[in-house]
């Protein structure tokens, strides 16, 4: 079992850049495939950015491909989203999680862990 936690999010102007990150207990993070998702006011949570156990494969949702970066630092348990030119439309709370399958995923329901979420608002 892993404990996420988010932080980082604020609110920004359009064009600005921020970055969340995730830290999680335990020493099984390295195990876990990681994911970004974000969910806006009476939308369904949506795939932003997953990650592999070593962090050399990525994937992206293409609403963020080219502006949003996701890694992370095994030996500090931590996962990093770094969001650059910042749309009103990524405006949501942004949740971290932890995927103990075979393979990355886009789906929600593929995550058994998941963070309390951050929120990112940003205004034009």
């Amino acid at each position: 079992q892993v404990q996420l936690v988010e932080s980082g999010g604020e609110l920004v102007q359009a064009g600005d850049s921020l970055r969340l990150s995730c830290a999680a207990s335990g020493r099984t993070f390295s195990t876990y495939r990681m994911g970004w998702f974000r969910q806006a006011p009476g939308k369904e949570r949506e795939f932003v950015a997953s990650i592999s156990v070593s962090g050399g494969s990525t994937y992206y949702a293409d609403s963020v491909k080219g502006r949003f970066t996701i890694s992370r630092d095994n030996a500090k348990n931590t996962m990093y989203l770094q969001m650059n030119s910042l749309k009103p439309e990524d405006t949501a709370a942004y949740y971290c999680a932890a995927n103990r399958g075979p393979y990355n995923s886009r789906s929600t329901t593929d995550y058994a862990y998941w963070g309390q979420g951050t929120q990112v608002t940003v205004s034009s």
